[in-house]
């Protein structure tokens, strides 16, 4: 993580990572898929997506503890 430490900062830059612009969040998810625009953040849109990953692992987990609560 060598980077380019500037005046008054005590954290080195890192490199910026490829960055390609989508038109929208659509075609950002559709070109390069949820978990490359969240994780990845290959776009734009990656903390949009990360918001929907995050919406999406909830769901999931508040309905494996809903399913509990009936067994």
């Amino acid at each position: 993580m060598a980077g380019e430490l500037r005046k008054g900062e005590r954290i080195p830059r890192r490199p910026l990572p490829e960055f390609e612009e989508a038109g929208s969040l659509g075609s950002g998810l559709k070109r390069d898929g949820l978990f490359k625009t969240a994780l990845e953040d290959t776009n734009e849109y990656g903390p949009h997506s990360m918001i929907l990953l995050l919406m999406i692992v909830a769901s999931v987990t508040g309905g494996i503890l809903l399913a509990f609560r009936y067994i």
